[in-house]
């Protein structure tokens, strides 16, 4: 029996054999396959979905960090675009699988760590994504309160006033996110131009009352040589690369709604590096602005926003209020509830793994760890940075390498079946992510190795791409010519077969 219809690069499962695995406990109504249908994505919502996240508070001032350290403007948001072109290519790669067999994050681990071993990858990115679903809702409270107190002094006498914005902030987050997906998609739609014209208003403000751009676009390097200057880029690229290699593992999750690999791929090429450099570039040239209109740098947007009058406060709000669920919903929950929900499919909800992620992100305590910012946010995201590149290599080398883009979808849903690997793990993968993460961290207590930690991500994906592909060689589960049980059909301007899909 043919169990999955390929049409035009989109695989689905034919009914017969969704029917057939409908009922097990690997399979739920979140978990299952895309239909055709629900390939409904455009490159428009791939496009606000990127713009929308990427215009946020830590992007703004992600350069900052950077320029403290030493480089000039057009270092830090060089830095800033390369950085985000590499973590480009394991995000259109995974991207791949998502579009063409409609399947999450959580199903595609399946692959390379077994339906049991792919609790590792997924709740190993839950718990990332849930130290960020924090700290994006602490930065939210923290510039919701800012503002609040600007504009009515009352406020800030208020017994607990953070605590009760923090609230209905964690509220509004898990509100939207348990919506799911298609509630991101809409929220996006709405977010990447309002706060997208919102920066350009900014900017031209800035300039305005400038008079010019300001200091700091004038201020050069302070880096005497090239390896003094690599000494800090090389760390802050892992940093930047580090920021959404999260996104480059669950990517899977949004494009399983692709309506094709054009349109995700172009509009995820365009959008993501082009909307972080100039973001980044309008933080640099903004702060560099207010050292003239107010006497310092001002790099916290919110800081800056409560020296406008009460109205421009309040659509300021608004917009970093939008801006801030952007971003966490989408970056920060889907990935995590997935994970949750994967546990046990057929009684957890993406809903309730949305709520079970945001009380988690509550005991980390987000308050507590972002009282060092500086420190923590380059820190955090240089440690888990060594964690998932080796999993991104892994899913990289598993769907491009060894599988080589062909895969038995209905054995995904079979807790038995082709990778259930030894007992629902493939020890393969796990050697590979223990050799991935090892050889990166020894140059953490190894001087001359520092090399090895200050790239972490980068080193760590390329060994376990070559550990993974190695030990995968000649692996049962990998199809051969004749298993596809599969029904390839293309448009009628190809001159082939369409009648076998009636």
């Amino acid at each position: 029996m043919k169990t999955q219809i390929e049409h035009n690069g989109i695989v689905v499962l034919t009914e017969e054999a969704a029917q057939e695995v409908s009922g097990s406990p690997l399979w739920n109504d979140d978990l299952r396959p895309t239909t055709r249908q629900e390939h409904s994505w455009k490159g428009i919502n791939f496009a606000t979905l990127w713009i929308g996240m990427c215009l946020c508070i830590p992007s703004y001032t992600m350069a900052s960090g950077m320029i403290a350290l030493g480089m000039n403007w057009w270092q830090a948001v060089g830095t800033i675009f390369l950085g985000n072109v590499i973590v480009l290519i394991p995000i259109l790669l995974n991207s791949h699988a998502g579009t063409k067999f409609g399947i999450p994050y959580p199903v595609f681990a399946r692959l390379w760590f077994g339906d049991k071993g792919a609790h590792i990858p997924t709740l190993a990115r839950a718990l990332v994504a849930a130290g960020w679903f924090g700290i994006n809702t602490w930065i939210g409270t923290k510039a919701i309160d800012t503002l609040l107190m600007a504009s009515f002094s009352s406020w800030g006498n208020l017994p607990g006033h953070t605590a009760i914005v923090f609230v209905l902030f964690w509220l509004l987050n898990i509100g939207i996110a348990y919506r799911g997906p298609e509630g991101i998609k809409k929220l996006s739609a709405v977010a990447a131009p309002v706060v997208g014209i919102s920066s350009i208003i900014l900017l031209i403000w800035a300039f305005t009352n400038a008079g010019g751009w300001g200091p700091i676009l004038e201020t050069p390097s302070k880096f005497e040589t090239t390896g003094e200057f690599l000494k800090v880029f090389f760390p802050s690229l892992t940093g930047v690369i580090g920021f959404w290699a999260t996104l480059a593992l669950n990517i899977p999750d949004f494009c399983r709604y692709a309506q094709s690999q054009k349109s995700q791929m172009v509009a995820q090429s365009l959008s993501l590096p082009i909307t972080m450099t100039v973001f980044s570039f309008i933080g640099i040239a903004v702060t560099s602005a207010t050292i003239v209109i107010f006497g310092q740098a001002i790099w916290d947007p919110v800081q800056l926003l409560a020296k406008f009058p009460p109205f421009v406060i309040l659509l300021g709000t608004i917009i970093i209020v939008i801006s801030s669920v952007t971003i966490n919903v989408g970056a920060n929950v889907v990935a995590p509830a997935r994970a949750i929900e994967n546990l046990y499919p057929k009684r957890i909800t993406f809903g309730i793994g949305a709520i079970i992620t945001g009380l988690f992100a509550i005991l980390l305590q987000p308050w507590y760890i972002m009282s060092n910012f500086g420190n923590y946010i380059f820190g955090w995201l240089g440690t888990y940075a060594a964690l998932l590149g080796p999993i991104d290599g892994i899913a990289i080398a598993d769907y491009w390498l060894v599988r080589r883009r062909q895969l038995h979808l209905k054995e995904l849903y079979k807790p038995n079946g082709r990778y259930n690997y030894a007992n629902g793990f493939n020890k393969n993968g796990v050697y590979a992510l223990i050799v991935g993460v090892v050889i990166p961290v020894l140059g953490l207590f190894i001087p001359p190795l520092r090399f090895l930690w200050d790239n972490a991500w980068t080193f760590g994906l390329f060994i376990a791409i070559g550990v993974y592909t190695y030990l995968m060689k000649n692996d049962q589960s990998v199809l051969k010519e004749g298993e596809y049980e599969q029904i390839t059909l293309f448009d009628s301007k190809h001159n082939s077969p369409t009648e076998i899909a009636k």
